[in-house]
């Protein structure tokens, strides 16, 4: 029976045994999340509204920009909630 290397390979390696013509499916699940390009912003805030995510941040253990991120999204879902139950009694 032949040995087989239990170390999986780096992508530069699989990327060889698909130049070479080689079956490099087993490598792959199907199973991938699509990243979207990220845009950086400017954000002028006030000294208080820092200090509160500051402590929010230090409270949480995670980065400033973090809260950031995660106070928006709330906001834009719940936005996104109201819109839509708003229309659907409409009807």
């Amino acid at each position: 029976m032949p040995r087989t290397s239990s170390k999986t390979p780096t992508a530069d390696e699989i990327a060889e045994i698909a130049t070479r013509g080689g079956d490099v499916s087993t490598y792959f699940t199907n199973k991938f999340t699509v990243v979207r390009p990220i845009r950086r912003v400017n954000v002028d805030l006030t000294e208080g509204m820092l200090r509160e995510l500051d402590e929010r941040a230090a409270r949480l253990n995670v980065s400033r920009q973090a809260v950031i991120k995660t106070l928006l999204r709330q906001v834009l879902d719940e936005g996104r909630r109201h819109r839509t139950g708003s229309k659907r009694k409409a009807i």
